[in-house]
């Protein structure tokens, strides 16, 4: 592990030595101005950069005015789940009443528009298929839907291959010759800008005027689109920025719709004090557990609902559902471990492999993600995780991987690689640099093993296997107040590629006490060193702490030196506020 000091990348600050701790935090993730940080809507990228947006837009148009009949074909995760509760949301918001919507279930058809859920489909009798978060590598699902007579139009943001689907209209912002600037967009945020292209196609035609129907604000679904950014772990750039900050607000305002009010209630938070930290560990697992364990249309349609009461019964039955989860993946990570510590004994003396892979029958397909993402935190290389496409049909040989990688492996391009120089052995792959899936036979794991090895090891070099934690530096003894944490909390919408402060600091470790037999409640007093000498000085002062799942292994004793990785935050308790670090990381050297 190496701890590494964030230098200033950005000019907020200029000269000012004595700048805010807020400017130093953000010209380290490179902002230059405050202009930057003025998280209005009109500073969105206009949506005519998005190719494909306009041939949407006028199928859509000619959808609703002739009134057919439009099929939204989501994901099972929670970006497909916003996403497809925007879609229908805003059709019915412009007055389109004949809207359906179909979410694959991962364990039946798998994953995007099959032929599969094109024949399921045909239940709903659409003129016109529309995808979010999904479809870019649907070439035989579209060409299926084709010969049905539909009319079909792909939004998504995934990686697309060399060949695309031959879709009626295609919009996704990493497509050839897209000049959207944000690549970065999650499916939420594509679709809810082709529903603002559509409106305002419809108000150019006076279509709401015509047909006696409010003009529709479809800015009452940016809490969609900021639960599906974040929890979709998508870069926030600064036009993501805008789109989860703008959706927090409404949050905070009491806003947002029912389902996501209910998502925060069960999970006992405070939806008035809303960051996305809240999104992306409160509602985002939540939302996820039923695309995990049953059927994402439960999600949906807690996102759907209006009633208050009706949508506390849905996110109750998905608390229930991640509450399965958890003690599934508790289950799965035991196993896994014991599975390292034999790999490491036994075959490989004390060295772990450039790319982790483990496969288990009785692992369950839903949760093989969070794992690959734990075994990837905790030895800090890519992972694959492995199980059965069909534990129901002992005759199918078909395993499903999900894998999570590391900085430096972009994973899609690695499964890409592995892929070309080895023909037949991946039946389907697709994803992102830091997460994708795969599907192989069972007899081909060990081949894969070899492959996937052999590719991440020409790549790495000395550093690429070393776990870097970044901090933006020490804080000083009037900094460790309830201002300077609310200031932090709501300075920005934390997430991937913007992160949350964190600092590092010499403290001494005053009480600590274990609570639940994994995390530790710790009292510290911060160190400082005293000009012209060379002994630590401490201030007087205690600052409560809290480090959850922990080693215990790695704490000192009471009365020791302590060199720890934290965040500054605020404790809220029945009511009341108080400073609390949330400790990363013990930094030993």
């Amino acid at each position: 592990m190496k701890l590494v000091r964030r230098k200033q990348v950005g000019n907020i600050t200029g000269e000012d030595k004595q700048a805010s701790l807020l400017d130093r935090v953000y010209s380290m993730r490179g902002v230059n101005s405050h202009g930057e940080l003025v998280m209005q809507l009109k500073n969105l990228h206009p949506i005519s950069q998005l190719k494909g947006v306009e041939q949407a837009t006028e199928l859509l148009s000619n959808a609703i005015n002739n009134q057919q009949r439009i099929l939204i074909v989501g994901d099972f995760d929670a970006d497909g789940a916003t996403s497809t509760a925007l879609a229908v949301r805003a059709l019915n918001m412009m007055g389109h009443k004949q809207v359906d919507y179909l979410v694959p279930n991962r364990f039946e058809y798998g994953y995007g528009l099959t032929p599969e859920i094109v024949d399921e489909a045909a239940n709903f009798t659409p003129d016109l298929i529309i995808t979010v978060d999904n479809g870019i590598s649907s070439i035989k699902g579209v060409a299926h839907a084709k010969t049905h007579g539909y009319t079909v139009i792909i939004t998504d943001h995934h990686l697309p291959a060399k060949t695309l689907p031959e879709a009626d209209a295609i919009v996704n912002p990493n497509q050839v010759g897209c000049n959207f600037p944000s690549k970065n967009l999650a499916g939420v945020g594509v679709i809810f800008y082709v529903m603002l292209s559509l409106k305002s196609a419809l108000l150019k035609e006076q279509y709401f005027k015509s047909n006696n129907i409010p003009e529709p604000n479809l800015t009452e679904l940016l809490d969609l689109v900021a639960l599906g950014t974040v929890a979709d772990v998508v870069p926030l750039d600064n036009n993501n920025r805008i789109l989860v900050e703008q959706g927090l607000r409404r949050l905070r305002s009491g806003l947002a719709c029912a389902g996501i009010v209910a998502l925060f209630q069960v999970a006992k938070r405070n939806s008035q004090n809303a960051v996305s930290a809240d999104l992306g560990f409160t509602c985002g697992p939540r939302l996820n557990a039923a695309g995990r364990l049953d059927d994402m249309s439960l999600g949906i349609e807690c996102l759907l609902c209006n009633d208050p009461q009706i949508a506390m019964d849905y996110a109750s039955a998905l608390d229930d559902l991640n509450i399965e989860r958890r003690a599934i993946e508790e289950s799965m990570k035991a196993e896994a471990l014991v599975l390292l510590e034999a790999l490491d004994n036994n075959k490989l003396k004390g060295d772990l492999p450039p790319v982790i892979c483990l496969y288990q029958k009785t692992w369950h397909q839903g949760v093989i993600g969070i794992l690959a993402a734990r075994v990837r935190e905790r030895y800090h290389r890519p992972t694959v995780i492995f199980a059965p496409a069909d534990v129901d049909d002992p005759k199918n040989s078909q395993i499903k991987g999900s894998a999570r990688s590391i900085p430096s492996i972009h994973i899609r391009d690695v499964f890409d690689e592995v892929a070309t120089a080895n023909e037949g052995l991946l039946d389907k792959f697709g994803g992102h640099a830091m997460a994708a899936g795969l599907s192989l036979d069972e007899s081909q794991l060990e081949a894969f093993n070899n492959a996937i090895c052999k590719v991440v090891s020409a790549q790495a070099d000395d550093e690429t296997f070393q776990e870097i934690h970044y901090s933006d530096g020490q804080l000083e003894a009037d900094d460790f107040n309830l201002k300077s944490a609310d200031s932090l909390r709501f300075a920005a919408p934390w997430g991937q590629n913007f992160p949350a402060p964190v600092f590092d600091n010499q403290f001494v470790l005053i009480n600590k006490r274990l609570l639940k037999e994994r995390h530790l409640k710790l009292i510290l007093r911060p160190c400082y060193q005293q000009r012209n000498s060379k002994v630590s000085q401490s201030t007087q002062r205690t600052i409560q702490a809290i480090a959850f799942n922990v080693d215990v292994g790695e704490w000192p004793e009471e009365g020791a030196d302590v060199h720890l990785l934290y965040k500054l935050e605020v404790n809220e308790f029945r009511g009341d506020c108080s400073v609390q670090l949330m400790i990363e990381r013990v930094i030993t050297s």
